[in-house]
């Protein structure tokens, strides 16, 4: 079935740094094949609030809130959900006749990932990355059971304050870090940026560890 744009298509939309392909085209796939009436598109704003001032003006749907957005949009929304609020960081934007409110999937998504593939708690990971998502991530691992663990970040406040926030250890790098659970919360690796065709982690450190996570597309 070709897909038809009328006056009643509902538009959803992304705002990131770098947005993806992959997402815009899995999103509108998926409208299709569930008969959903509805069109999504990536933007990458040079201005945040006029962003989300469309977002209300237009009626926009639904916005999912990528890299560097994720904490810059709390004070443009009208309410945060639980999951966001206790993150400080957020991933979707659903608009209800003009009221924003904004939520963390990540944290979700994270929560049932430990959950289905039953990663044992008793494991030392490490989390490069002091963002939104890594915030989401933190989290998650702490409401799991996790308690040794570091944060791996090159910004000093921030990485410390996400450490000492859950109960984990800062790190500027991953020397001396026996994990056995790495994780990556950073653009590295991210198609299209500059760290594009590095790792975040080493190939000595891939092969020790028992369970890796990358959480950037």
């Amino acid at each position: 079935m070709t897909k038809r744009i009328n006056k009643d298509t509902q538009v959803c939309m992304s705002l990131a740094a770098r947005p993806s392909n992959f997402g815009t085209r899995f999103h509108n796939y998926l409208y299709e094949a569930l008969d959903l009436n509805y069109l999504y598109k990536a933007f990458s704003p040079t201005d945040l609030t006029q962003a989300i001032s469309g977002v209300r003006g237009l009626g926009i749907r639904g916005c999912a809130i990528s890299m560097p957005f994720k904490e810059a949009c709390i004070p443009l929304v009208d309410e945060l959900d639980a999951s966001a609020q206790a993150i400080h960081s957020v991933n979707t934007i659903v608009n209800t006749n003009g009221h924003l409110k904004a939520y963390n999937t990540d944290y979700i998504a994270i929560a049932r990932l430990l959950a289905n593939y039953k990663v044992s708690p008793d494991l030392v990971f490490a989390l490069r990355g002091s963002g939104g998502m890594a915030k989401a991530v933190a989290c998650a691992l702490k409401d799991a059971g996790f308690t040794r663990g570091y944060i791996v970040a090159i910004d000093e406040a921030s990485g410390k304050q996400l450490a000492e926030l859950y109960g984990y250890e800062w790190r500027p790098d991953t020397d001396g870090i026996e994990a056995d659970l790495l994780i990556n919360a950073t653009p590295i690796g991210m198609a299209g940026g500059n760290d594009a065709d590095k790792l975040s982690y080493s190939e000595q450190e891939v092969d020790k560890a028992s369970v890796i996570c990358d959480v950037v597309g």
